[in-house]
Parts: C-alpha cells; sequence; structure tokens
C-alpha cells in the first residue's frame, strides 16, 4: 500500500516538474515574441525618421542640437506688397497702340562695281525700320524714328495699319541724339488711312522703375508689325555708339533690326522710349553671345528736341567744331615724337575751326581744359554744348621744328 502512494507521489511530482517546464517555456516563448515586437517597432520608427529626412520634413541632423531653425519668410498680412503686377496679356494695350506705328521702308542709292562693264553701277539698297506717329498739323502727319533709319535714304516709303504705303520726306534729323522726324502729306492719306489711325500718347521715362513691365512694337526684321514684352532691366544705363555716350532704358525684351524708331510702351500703353537695334547690335557684338538685352531712347530725354524737329527748327544741339581727323595715341606720341590728342586732317569750309584759323596738322590736346585722349573727350563735352557756344581748344602746332601750344576759341557751329 505504501509502495503505490509512493509511486503516486512520484508520479505528482512529475506532473509537477513537467508543468513547471511548460510554464518556463511559455515565459520564454512571450519574452521573445516581445523582444521581436520591440526591434519590428524600432525599425519601422528609423524607417520612418529616414523617409521624412529624405523629403525633407525632418533633419536627422535637428535631433543631435537643440539649436533653433531657420526659417522661410512666408507672406505676411502687414507686407507693402499685396499682389504682383504680371503682364500676360497684353492684347488690350496693343490693339489699341497699333494704329499709331508704321513700319518704314527706306531706298538708298549707292553704287557698286569696280572693273569692266560694271564699273559704277548703280543699284538701290533697301532698309527696314519703324516708326511713332505722334503729331498733325494742317498739311502733314508727322512721324518719329531713330535718325539711323533714314539716314542717307534717297526714298522714303511708310505703311500704316491698314497696310497702306505712302511716300515721306525728312522734316528734321539729329545725328547726335540718333532722333529724326518724317511726314506723310494728308492730302496723299486716303479716308479710310485717315479713320485707321491715331497719335500716340507719349509717356514720362523719368517716372520708369526697374522692373516695371513694358511692350515693344515694332516692324521686326522687315517682317510686319510684331509685339515683345519683358521688363525695365537698367535705367541710365551709358552706351557708347561712333564715340558718342547715349544714357538708355535697358529692357529684356526682344529688339532686333527693323525694330529701330519703334514705340517701347509703359501697361497703359503711353510712349516712354524710341526702341533701337542699333545700340542692341553694338554692345551684342561686343561678345559671342547676348540675349535678353535691348535699349530704347528714353523720350523724356528728346521730348523738347522732338518737338523742334517736327515744327521744322534747327537742331541746336548737334554742335560741331567742324574737323575730322584720328587721335595720336601714347604708343604712337612716343613711336613719331609727337603729342598725344586729335590729330586734324580735314577743316571743313565756313566751320567754327575754319573761321577760327585752325590748320591740318595741329593737333587737339585738350578741350575746355579736359586732356583729349580719344575721340570720346570731345562727345563728351559737345554733348553739353549747342550751336553758337564756344569751346576753348589747345593746340600744339609745329614751328621752328618743333612742336608749340596755343590756345584758341571756337565757336561750335
Amino acid at each position: 500500500m505504501s509502495e503505490k502512494i509512493k509511486e503516486v507521489e512520484v508520479e505528482e511530482e512529475e506532473v509537477s516538474t513537467s508543468v513547471e517546464k511548460n510554464k518556463k517555456e511559455k515565459k520564454k516563448s512571450r519574452a521573445g515574441l516581445y523582444f521581436i515586437g520591440i526591434l519590428f517597432l524600432l525599425l519601422i520608427a528609423v524607417a520612418f525618421v529616414i523617409a521624412l529626412n529624405n523629403v525633407g520634413l525632418l533633419r536627422i541632423d535637428d535631433l543631435k542640437t537643440s539649436k533653433p531653425r531657420a526659417e522661410l519668410s512666408y507672406t505676411q498680412t502687414n507686407s507693402k506688397i499685396k499682389e504682383g503686377i504680371y503682364m500676360t496679356d497684353v492684347s488690350e494695350v496693343v490693339e489699341e497702340v497699333m494704329p499709331s506705328i508704321v513700319a518704314i521702308t527706306s531706298k538708298t542709292l549707292v553704287k557698286s562695281g569696280m572693273f569692266g562693264p560694271f564699273y559704277n553701277q548703280e543699284r538701290y539698297s533697301e532698309g527696314a525700320g519703324s516708326g511713332i506717329i505722334v503729331s498733325k498739323n494742317d498739311d502733314e502727319l508727322l512721324i518719329l524714328t531713330n535718325n539711323h533709319v533714314i539716314e542717307g535714304a534717297s526714298e522714303l516709303s511708310v505703311q500704316f495699319v491698314n497696310e497702306k504705303n505712302v511716300d515721306a520726306t525728312v522734316k528734321g534729323t539729329s545725328e547726335r541724339k540718333d532722333v529724326a522726324v518724317i511726314a506723310v502729306k494728308i492730302k496723299d492719306l486716303d479716308d479710310a488711312t485717315i479713320e485707321s489711325i491715331k497719335i500716340a500718347t507719349l509717356g514720362d521715362s523719368n517716372a520708369l522703375k526697374v522692373g516695371n513691365g513694358i511692350i515693344a512694337i515694332g516692324n521686326a526684321l522687315g517682317y510686319g508689325q510684331s509685339v515683345t514684352t519683358g521688363v525695365v532691366s537698367a535705367l541710365n544705363r551709358e552706351v557708347t555708339i561712333d564715340d558718342v555716350k547715349s544714357k538708355m532704358i535697358q529692357i529684356d525684351a526682344a529688339i532686333n533690326g527693323g525694330n529701330s524708331g519703334g514705340a517701347l510702351l509703359n501697361s497703359s500703353g503711353e510712349v516712354v522710349g524710341i526702341n533701337s537695334a542699333k545700340y542692341s547690335s553694338s554692345v551684342s557684338s561686343t561678345s559671342a553671345s547676348i540675349e535678353g538685352m535691348g535699349f530704347a531712347i528714353p523720350i523724356s530725354d528728346v521730348k523738347d528736341l522732338i518737338t523742334s524737329l517736327m515744327n521744322g527748327e534747327e537742331d541746336k544741339s548737334d554742335a560741331v567744331i567742324g574737323i575730322e581727323g584720328y587721335i595720336i595715341t601714347e604708343a604712337q606720341s612716343e613711336a613719331y615724337h609727337m603729342p598725344v590728342g586729335f590729330y586734324i586732317s580735314k577743316i571743313t569750309e565756313g566751320s567754327g575751326a575754319d573761321k577760327a584759323n585752325l590748320e591740318i596738322g595741329n593737333i587737339v590736346t585738350a578741350i575746355n581744359g579736359n586732356k583729349v585722349t580719344s575721340l570720346s573727350d570731345f562727345t563728351d563735352v559737345l554733348s553739353t554744348k549747342k550751336k553758337g557756344d564756344k569751346v576753348t581748344l589747345k593746340i600744339s602746332y609745329v614751328k621752328d621744328r618743333s612742336y608749340q601750344e596755343k590756345e584758341v576759341d571756337v565757336t561750335l557751329s
């Protein structure tokens, strides 16, 4: 009996031991699952942080420091700039202004051929430009353009917005300012043309600001009127053409051959400048490739001149001394033992230089106390003078096989 009881107790102990082992194994299993779960969550968290870092929403470096982050400045309710102005549609302005823009065709008589039967042959060379109808009187319609558009032309023709072509004549020009006014006889215009055209409204170029939207209209490449838009890139940009310095409006609207003389407009459709491909091409020639750089003559700088030219008055701004020649550079001065300055090779008969008894071979070394080492030293002074004004020239001349100096007052003509 006691042996059976012992066997039962042994069996109970074995069962108890087996239960305890099962419990321990279950605990180990749960602990392993917990560990795997925690590890899985950590991996998910790391992947999430990396993802945020990649899209820029969170920087891992930011977790390493407590320094304040730089922030972008977004639109504020107290901002001075309430809304931007975008010139995405200028059709209404163009429609209003286009009747005041014309295409100009010039014909210049040239001689060609140097040998054989073609020697001294004559032919016409055609040029294209643009113009702006700025006024009229009882007999004429007056059109503003660039001087270089009509310079030397034997014949001029104007095409209006209705494609009517009419001959034109030169009313007045200013070579220095590159401005000209041409005229069309009212009697040469039919009723349909008169009804289709308009006189342009001039604006104030002095009121322009860098970044203002602008519109350029002109006879680009002679293909007919075309429109380009852009902004004012710079004001009072100094440009030198033929040793004459001019202050121009720089724009990023395309200006090509044929655009010269066309209108530069503000957003109200007022003419604020005269487009000039001459200045654009001159600047472009100094570099292999320049785009988005055009130039226009500020209308406010030449409004008085335009009025004078329209009324057939003499342009007093084109004051000249009446001499031709070239600059003696420092290198030439050392080589030939001559003073640095402007060597006079020709004197215009009846000019101020002629009346002041200047002579061929004289060298101008200074004008109004300013040394002359380049042609621009002349033009910078003359650009501030009018016909009838006097300038003082310091002259070097040969006497007794050496250069002597004297001062001469010359009246500009």
